[in-house]
């Protein structure tokens, strides 16, 4: 780890620290701030080199994922070494990692489901797809950089492509694997869950840990003349579902399509609670807030005019709130999150109260990332489950690498 004052001013806490944790040559990053890549002891954590802030390239021989060790001053350890390896989870327990090898095409090729332990020994094949998922004519390609594993490490789900010969429809999807059982099913399609972001409920609820938060990319459609995926600029954009891991109980997140308010495509649960939190812009007054949900019944694609969707301004007392990216930790008590305003950028650091009807609390201005900004270069902050540390990416040295920082 390389200390880097250099990223506070004299807006930022006395005490902090902020450390470079990567220094390669090769562009390195976090994982998208969504993913489950922490042991549940706050220790260590995986970051992938050769990739950037949105995944890698699957043909990259470069791309690994590495185990950060922060009690041996962010050592490293190789993980992965085959070329595709993606969508990687660590199981709720911190033992095992979950990951995919990638070497699938439209119509063939194969998927693997692997894991191994997170000091790297004990490798293991679960699961190849190389022919249509059974009962379907269905086969996974495109495969999304980030998988889900459900609290019991029992489960885990993935979005993707699913297209065998010559079908009309052209869907995108969502597939859950049965860890135990080593099998696979589709619960989610359709042309338009392009982009899902799967997340699994962090709940230990025997029914809440079931729940997947879903993000529907409404108005892309499949040109047949060129065989392209294009977006309507006549749709009011994405909304936000929760789904059971059955494929069951579809319901909706009270969230944008007013034509004001448009979800900008990241959310996540708020710790282990059953409400979530979502980016939302608006376009009168020109922000980004966050908003906190709870899942209400399906009513169709109606966001924020759902009937009965409970929701919160949790940035109504920020004075200009513009926050893109962010997280929570594991008690649902911390937030962290990037946020940006025409030349200006920081990292804010909050406290969720006890009242749920209230707005965040404490917003403390943490560093300045000196990001490009570019979308491969994306901050991205995130928080260790305890929340004691941060997380963040930057392209500030001229090559993008992982950061920490802690001490608040």
């Amino acid at each position: 780890m390389i200390l880097r004052q250099d990223l506070l001013t004299s807006a930022s806490p006395a005490g902090l620290q902020v450390y470079q944790l990567t220094s390669e040559g090769v562009p390195s990053s976090h994982l998208y701030m969504e993913a489950q890549v922490f042991s549940p002891d706050s220790k260590r954590l995986l970051v992938h080199r050769s990739a950037h802030a949105h995944g890698s390239d699957k043909h990259d021989p470069e791309h690994q994922y590495l185990v950060c060790d922060l009690d041996s001053g962010g050592a490293f350890l190789a993980l992965t070494t085959e070329v595709g390896a993606t969508a990687p989870s660590v199981s709720p327990d911190g033992k095992w990692v979950y990951y995919f090898v990638n070497e699938t095409e439209v119509g063939g090729g194969r998927l693997t489901l692997r894991r191994v332990r997170m000091d790297a020994t004990e490798r293991e094949t679960l699961l190849v797809i190389d022919a249509p998922i059974a009962g379907t004519d269905l086969r996974p390609s495109h495969i999304y950089p980030l998988s889900t594993i459900r609290s019991d490490g029992d489960s885990l789900a993935l979005s993707c492509f699913l297209r065998d010969g010559e079908r009309d429809d052209l869907p995108w999807g969502l597939m859950v694997f049965d860890l135990r059982a080593a099998t696979v099913r589709v619960v989610l399609q359709g042309n338009d869950w392009i982009n899902i972001h799967p997340q699994y409920s962090r709940s230990l609820d025997p029914v809440a840990k079931h729940d997947i938060l879903v993000q529907q990319n409404h108005g892309y459609f499949h040109d047949p003349g060129d065989g392209a995926w294009r977006f309507s600029h006549n749709s009011t954009g994405a909304d936000i579902h929760v789904i059971r891991d059955d494929g069951s109980n579809f319901r909706n997140m009270p969230w944008g399509r007013d034509g004001n308010e448009f979800c900008q495509g990241h959310q996540c649960w708020i710790g282990r609670s059953t409400r979530a939190i979502t980016s939302t812009g608006t376009r009168r007054p020109a922000e980004q807030q966050i908003i906190a949900g709870r899942a209400a019944p399906y009513a169709g694609h109606v966001g924020l005019a759902t009937p009965g969707g409970w929701r919160n301004d949790m940035t109504r007392s920020f004075a200009s709130p513009h926050f893109h990216h962010f997280a929570t930790d594991i008690a649902g008590r911390t937030f962290i999150s990037d946020w940006r305003f025409e030349e200006r950028q920081a990292i804010y650091l909050a406290h969720f109260p006890n009242d749920d009807e209230a707005p965040l609390e404490g917003f403390t201005y943490l560093c300045d990332p000196r990001s490009s900004w570019k979308k491969e270069s994306h901050v991205h902050p995130f928080l260790s489950p305890d929340g004691s540390h941060g997380f963040f990416n930057s392209d500030e040295s001229g090559t993008l690498q992982a950061y920490m920082v802690c001490g608040w």
